[in-house]
């Protein structure tokens, strides 16, 4: 493999992203002679696989965030950065962030900069249904969830009632799949007696999937039986239905019309644009090709890791998955290659060790598989919740994560039930529900920035 450039003692080391994949690496460069920048938008580190019960209104953000300065306070190499890095200037060595053109140099540079929502070609359509990759985005999911049931109350249209009452998922992945499997239980549960005009229990959720089967990820047996219990939890579950067109009343599939004031989007991801700076070749997705030390080709300085990486999976066709531990892994592995070519050693070649995947329906539902094993039900269940606890930054997150749950389990109720103000403009702050000339609702815009599996983003 190749060797990294002749360096001064301290090398100076950029890492772009506060995920999984750049905490690890970081972590991993704790005794190296380096200098390192970590630079996120956010000044978060965010456990995104929960970010459903945020938008469900089962846990409140702070559980399932943690500030990158926190993580990192013990590792005095590292200075964090909260700013967004907009290119790489990969012949100079200098990162370019946020509008005022400030250059950061580099040494070493680790792209983990991960995934944003993709309308694959229709961007109109994501003031109408958000996408759920940041805390505003499930924010803003939950904000329209619960609005929906206080505009349905206030209503003496039938037909408008019945929309409010309807919702629609695009995207039968973990996301969609597990979002569908939160809403009607929430509602039924939960907000059974707080409305006069309104009976829960006409609250329907339809899932969209534009290909034969959800969770197409997971083996066949295990996507039929998901498709069954979340059936069972009243979610109308249609595949091969490919979204044609969204307005602020409809979703259309080809030629058919479903009447609905709620749309939520898991439909689809793409890399970065900050990937577009890099000189290498990309996926049809967005993602960036890498060399087998995850170095990308003709710049071994410059590393690509978590959902951003297209990395070929070593025992199956396709690429390896956007999940956590891959994540950990190729940033682990980034930073000891730095470590290995500031030494004048050899790189190593990335090898993933596929620690499975899991999905979780509904109250002991779920699903999952590890090495050719397929499990679901209360195993499954019970595993996802050990599993997620687990991954958790910090003990005080796992604790009142674990109590929100315990909460919801024995009462059936939902701890973050709060309706914020909509995002855009002061005019749209005016009223819960925008709408527009003609009175009807519209979205409000979001902000869109991976999927969640077993698993975790990075």
């Amino acid at each position: 493999m190749s060797r990294g450039p002749a360096l001064p003692s301290r090398a100076r080391v950029v890492i772009v992203g506060g995920g999984f994949g750049g905490i690890a690496a970081a972590r991993a460069l704790r005794r190296a002679p380096v200098d390192i920048t970590l630079i996120d938008r956010n000044n978060h580190h965010l456990f995104q696989p929960l970010l459903y019960q945020v938008a469900s209104a089962v846990l409140p953000p702070s559980d399932i965030t943690r500030p990158i300065r926190r993580v990192l306070r013990g590792q005095r190499n590292v200075r964090v950065i909260m700013g967004e890095v907009h290119r790489v200037d990969s012949a100079r060595r200098v990162v370019v962030v946020n509008g005022d053109e400030r250059e950061l140099p580099y040494d070493y540079l680790i792209v983990a900069a991960g995934l944003q929502v993709s309308y694959f070609g229709h961007g109109d359509w994501a003031r109408l249904a958000p996408g759920l990759k940041s805390v505003a985005d499930a924010e803003e999911i939950r904000r329209r969830f619960l609005t929906a049931f206080e505009e349905a109350e206030k209503t003496d249209d039938q037909n408008a009632h019945d929309e409010y009452l309807t919702f629609v998922i695009v995207g039968g992945g973990p996301t969609g799949v597990e979002l569908a499997g939160l809403l009607l239980p929430t509602a039924r549960a939960a907000m059974r007696d707080d409305f006069r005009n309104v009976r829960v229990e006409d609250a329907r959720v339809v899932l969209l999937e534009g290909g034969p089967r959800i969770l197409a990820d997971f083996p066949e047996s295990l996507s039929i039986a998901a498709a069954r219990d979340v059936a069972k939890l009243g979610v109308q579950v249609r595949t091969n239905a490919k979204v044609t067109r969204i307005t602020p009343t409809a979703v259309w599939v080809g030629d058919e019309q479903i009447p609905t004031r709620t749309v939520f989007w898991a439909a689809g991801m793409r890399g970065e644009s900050l990937a577009e700076s890099l000189p290498v070749a990309r996926t049809r997705d967005g993602r960036v090709r890498v060399e087998p030390d995850l170095s990308i080709a003709g710049h071994p300085e410059v590393f690509v890791i978590g959902d951003l990486a297209a990395v070929r999976h070593p025992t199956r066709e396709g690429l390896v998955p956007g999940v956590a531990p891959a994540a950990n892994q190729e940033g682990r592995l980034a930073a000891r290659n730095i470590i290995r070519s500031l030494h004048g050693r050899s790189r190593r070649t990335f090898r993933y060790f596929d620690k499975g995947m899991l999905a979780t329906i509904g109250r002991h539902k779920a699903v999952g598989a590890f090495r050719g094993i397929t499990f679901r039900g209360y195993i499954a269940w019970w595993g996802w919740l050990l599993i997620h606890i687990l991954y958790l930054a910090g003990f005080r997150n796992r604790v009142s994560v674990m109590l929100e749950w315990m909460y919801a389990y024995f009462t059936f109720e939902r701890g973050s039930r709060l309706i914020s103000a909509p995002r855009g403009s002061a005019k749209d702050d005016e009223a819960t529900v925008p709408t527009d000339v003609d009175g009807v609702p519209s979205a409000s815009r979001t902000e869109q920035r991976e999927t969640t599996r077993m698993s975790v983003p990075r």
